[in-house]
């Protein structure tokens, strides 16, 4: 595979995936960019929870990362740049998870334990990374099936293909209905 191969499947994916692609990246970004706000909202959950498992600069990461699930979080759910931006949230979920459940697992995680039992081990880590579990398995089936044809990426690879620029007075909804069965009249 040469390099121009790989920039054409992470810039211009395949979009003829199934329609309800849809709900796996509303899903997806719609808890990334619940929890980027979060991190901004309570400082347990950002620079707090991040200063307690050790991360380096936590004062610089922690808003990084939230703005990076917000933002991120928005491209997601509408589709836009879907495989790019998979890329970072495939490895902030592979770094959640190895940064707070191997601490679980032993029963040394500097976070607060969970809210019932169990407290550590094996079931504790499969319970509490469940959340991590969906989103690192939705973000590599976007990054390995594309956007999808309801969303940004199909409607700028149909802007790309068609023969001339669209007229602005038509907008994306023209391009929309294209997308659609319902006949338009």
């Amino acid at each position: 595979m040469h390099l121009k191969d790989v920039i054409r499947f992470l810039t211009q994916p395949q979009t003829c995936g199934p329609r309800s692609t849809v709900l796996v990246r509303v899903m997806a970004g719609g808890v990334f960019f619940s929890e980027g706000l979060l991190k901004f909202v309570y400082v347990n959950q950002g620079v707090g929870r991040f200063t307690k498992l050790g991360m380096p600069m936590p004062g610089v990461l922690a808003p990084a990362i939230a703005l990076l699930e917000i933002v991120g979080g928005l491209l997601l759910a509408s589709g836009a740049g879907t495989r790019l931006i998979s890329i970072p949230f495939i490895v902030e979920m592979v770094v959640a998870i190895l940064s707070t459940k191997i601490g679980l697992y032993f029963g040394t995680s500097p976070l607060p334990k969970p809210a019932a039992p169990p407290f550590s081990g094996w079931w504790a880590v499969l319970h509490e990374s469940r959340s991590d579990y969906a989103q690192l398995l939705s973000c590599l089936f976007l990054f390995l099936s594309g956007p999808g044809p309801w969303s940004v990426d199909a409607l700028l690879r149909r802007w790309r293909s068609s023969a001339g620029p669209m007229p602005s007075a038509a907008g994306p909804a023209v391009a929309f209905g294209s997308v659609t069965s319902t006949p338009m009249s």
